[in-house]
């Protein structure tokens, strides 16, 4: 016993010197990676910092080795592994690494595009602490956050502090100008696109900030219901840009708000030409047949609905069964084909569901978003397996594991997006089948009173299409119904009326 106690005193007097010797040790090291980085010798140092984070007993230390290998990943391009890092520095609460580990979490996520990481981020950082040359984009994207939090308000006054010196102006300007589009501030809204446009009037015609500011115009008067000044300011649209049948789509709404049949039909050849075969444009073939109906064109009509239920009709069937599937890794599949289409339309793919609708999907926003973050991912997985340096190192391998992994999360949450954009389309199609339904009674119909006006020898100038007791029915339920006495019709732009009577003879 009296040995025991005396081996346990020996002991007590040792750690100390031992723990003084290990922080000596571990200072050093620290101290010498901190070199090699300052010597742009990155790898060098992110082995050996790698190699620290292992060791045990460094916590007093460990989110300062955490940072500056963060760092050392972040100057190799390594972003998503060095975010990691930073990641982990933040939730450690050292408030000495903790601002700075932010800082460079704001700049990596940023690059990377990763708004999970970027929201956990901005979550946690004071304005204040951000260094000036990386606050304007902090301000972008807290404005980011805002406006899709439905806070058009302060999203506003955040877009308003980005100067025309960074490179998040213009799309600052045209977010602005959305929020406060939304915020039914239309004069305000016309004002900042105008601005944005004349910005960009010395760009080429193509450019896609002007087209965009353009576009922003067009949609606006529309909304103000000023349909003579939205249609022109639809048409000076360029030709060879992609916005252009949006914009011929849209301008159609704009014709039959303001009565102008001729011209709408005319859009219509253009919308349906073989030239826009894999266009998802089902609205369209419905709102041509309204038109045919209101002037009586009921052939016309007849080869319009019958063209819709060819296209739409099986396109439904197919998506019916897909979308059940639980196997998400089919979704991203199939939008990967899509993309790949996309770039290359001679890549000959073949697809699950009608190509039309998979490329209405990937042409959403949080789609485009994820599929760019994933290629990102790709391109720093490619970096690494395709430097010797790298590939075969300590820091190679471990990148390749956290990569490997983020990029199995992000398919996933890629098709799940691609699952529920479907789901919505089946959604749409179901409701615009009944709407097909309805409007080939009202067809029906119109054909039965002409036959009853001629067989009586009356006219039915100004006539009306369906006598308002069958047209409330259908309102009751649930239902659009044509032609328009005051209901809705949901389009690209917002909920619309349309008044008005027939022109048949």
């Amino acid at each position: 016993m009296m040995y025991l106690k005396k081996a346990l005193a020996a002991l007590i007097l040792v750690l100390p010197l031992t723990l003084q010797a290990q922080n000596t040790s571990l200072k050093t090291r620290i101290d010498q990676a901190v070199v090699l980085i300052k010597s742009g010798k990155y790898l060098n140092a992110s082995e050996e910092l790698l190699a620290l984070a292992k060791e045990p007993n460094i916590e007093f230390s460990k989110a300062r080795i955490k940072y500056l290998l963060g760092l050392s990943l972040m100057e190799m391009n390594l972003n998503q592994t060095s975010a990691f890092q930073f990641v982990e520095v933040i939730r450690s609460g050292d408030a000495t690494w903790t601002k700075p580990a932010i800082e460079k979490l704001l700049i990596v996520t940023d690059r990377l595009g990763d708004e999970t990481l970027l929201n956990f981020a901005i979550q946690r950082v004071e304005i204040s602490q951000i260094p000036a040359k990386n606050r304007e984009m902090l301000f972008y994207r807290l404005a980011e956050i805002k406006h899709k939090a439905g806070l058009s308000k302060e999203a506003i006054e955040y877009y308003g502090k980005i100067t025309p010196q960074s490179r998040y102006y213009y799309n600052a300007l045209y977010n602005m100008g959305l929020a406060q589009a939304e915020d039914n501030q239309t004069e305000l809204a016309l004002q900042t696109f105008r601005r944005l446009l004349s910005a960009r009037s010395k760009a080429r015609v193509t450019d896609t900030n002007r087209v965009t500011a353009q576009m922003a115009i067009a949609r606006t008067l529309y909304q103000r219901q000023e349909w003579n000044k939205s249609i022109e300011a639809y048409s000076k649209i360029p030709r060879d840009h992609y916005l252009w049948h949006a914009a011929l789509f849209e301008s159609t709404w704009a014709m039959l708000r303001g009565a102008r049949f001729r011209s709408t039909l005319s859009n219509f050849q253009s919308l349906h030409s073989s030239y826009y075969d894999d266009a998802y444009l089902p609205e369209t073939l419905l709102l041509r047949a309204i038109v045919y109906l209101y002037i009586c064109q009921y052939d016309e009509m007849e080869k319009v609905l019958s063209l819709y239920e060819n296209q739409y009709g099986p396109a439904l069937r197919k998506l019916t069964p897909f979308i059940e599937n639980t196997n998400l890794d089919l979704f991203y599949q199939e939008i990967v084909k899509t993309f790949q289409m996309k770039s290359n339309p001679e890549s000959r793919q073949k697809f699950a569901i009608p190509y039309n609708i998979l490329k209405h999907v990937a042409e959403e926003g949080d789609v485009r978003r994820t599929y760019a973050y994933i290629k990102k991912i790709n391109e720093e997985k490619k970096l690494v397996e395709e430097t010797n340096s790298l590939r075969n190192s300590s820091v190679g391998v471990y990148a390749n594991r956290v990569l490997s992994t983020r990029i199995s999360s992000a398919k996933a949450t890629l098709g799940e997006q691609v699952k529920y954009h479907l789901t919505a389309i089946k959604a749409e199609l179901n409701d615009l089948s009944e709407q097909s339904g309805f409007i080939r009674y009202e067809m029906i119909n119109g054909r039965k009173e002409i036959l009853k006006k001629k067989i009586e020898g009356k006219s039915i100038k100004g006539s009306q299409a369906v006598n308002s007791q069958d047209r409330s029915f259908y309102i009751q339920n649930g239902y659009e119904f044509y032609p328009f006495q005051g209901e809705y019709w949901l389009d690209e732009v917002g909920n619309y009326h349309y008044l008005g009577k027939q022109s048949c003879e």
